[in-house]
């Protein structure tokens, strides 16, 4: 007969293994489920900054020549403006597309701007600027338009990069077919990338501005209620070639300083945050059906709170630390996109104390 202490000694090991085995479990779940924030956090121990880039000073003032401008960023003033070329691909960012032109279409010689009949993720879409183009009819006369058509089977799985790679390469085509010229200046962004009319400006009146050059961009998220940091960098500036190439990466050490505005997330509608969650490259990020909830999205919009729970991707602890979590509101509507202030009423969901969304 087995002795009360041998069996007591059984029953605690099987407890303990028990333990083990739903601390392991649980462990693994936890793991799964913050994988993305373990790597975050854990990023400035396996990863390292890219080299810094060289920063051209912006300088800017309302009543300052343009000859003055160009020489204080080392360049000369021109004959004869240059030709300016906009290219972006386009989803569904209808209000910030009315904004981009709005504010370029004194400077721009051709908006060039395409879009598929399916997401990145291979998802069924509306031709969106298609249906709303009466919305641009006061840049009907520059727009350079052109559709994608995409077909992917049912059921294919497929990677959202690659359908992103393939837009941009098609972007080359279409910017060739539109007229433009080796040595006229193209704007390469997203459509959320707004390069500020007085960038704009610059870079059509100066001769020697580099061949290729980055535009610094101030980051927001939701609105302009909420900045993050200057850190938006992937806008580029090009003396076109037939060697130019329609990429969103790094191309160059030069950056202009200060050069527009980069609104992420900035809709309208609940809704368009849903379809741009489930649509862009970056959609395996919705880990959670909640996520896609607008509930949850409108509570996190007025808290600055981050969509998908995120921890800020930094390459040192100190800024990662220094930005956890809500992003703080600015009550500053200054140096802002002049048709945007014009029309504050038309754009307050994109201006202090406009955190509230429509459903759709």
């Amino acid at each position: 007969m087995e002795s009360r202490a041998y069996v007591t000694r059984r029953r605690i090991t099987k407890y303990m293994f028990l333990a083990v085995l739903v601390l392991v479990a649980v462990s693994f779940i936890v793991i799964f489920d913050h994988t993305q924030n373990i790597t975050s956090f854990l990023r400035p121990l396996w990863d390292t900054p890219p080299i810094p880039f060289e920063y051209i000073p912006h300088y800017y003032a309302e009543n300052a020549s343009l000859k003055n401008l160009c020489n204080l960023h080392g360049w000369s003033l021109s004959s004869e403006p240059n030709n300016i070329y906009d290219a972006i691909l386009f989803n569904n960012e209808l209000d910030l597309l009315e904004l981009r032109w709005r504010e370029l279409y004194p400077y721009v010689t051709k908006f060039i701007i395409l879009e598929s009949n399916m997401t990145f993720t291979g998802n069924p879409k509306p031709l969106n600027f298609d249906l709303n183009r009466a919305r641009f009819a006061f840049a009907e006369d520059k727009i350079v338009y052109g559709i994608l058509p995409l077909e992917i089977p049912s059921g294919v799985r497929v990677d959202p990069f690659l359908i992103e790679s393939h837009h941009r390469s098609m972007m080359n085509e279409l910017i060739r077919r539109s007229g433009i010229s080796d040595g006229d200046l193209l704007i390469v962004s997203d459509t959320d990338e707004i390069p500020s009319a007085h960038t704009v400006k610059l870079l059509q009146s100066c001769n020697g501005v580099p061949t290729i050059l980055h535009l610094q961009m101030r980051n927001y998220v939701y609105s302009f209620e909420f900045p993050i940091d200057y850190d938006s960098w992937r806008a580029t500036a090009h003396i076109y070639s037939r060697w130019t190439q329609y990429k969103h990466s790094r191309q160059t050490d030069i950056i202009l300083a200060d050069a527009g505005w980069h609104c992420s997330f900035c809709f309208r509608y609940l809704s368009e945050f849903v379809t741009k969650m489930t649509a862009y490259s970056h959609a395996d990020r919705v880990k959670k059906k909640e996520y896609l909830d607008y509930s949850t999205i409108q509570k996190k919009i007025c808290n600055g709170d981050d969509l998908y729970d995120m921890l800020p991707e930094e390459y040192s602890f100190k800024n990662l630390i220094g930005k956890m979590g809500p992003i703080p509101r600015s009550a500053s509507a200054v140096h802002l996109s002049g048709y945007l202030i014009e029309n504050a009423d038309k754009f307050k969901f994109l201006l202090p104390g406009g955190c509230q969304r429509s459903p759709e």
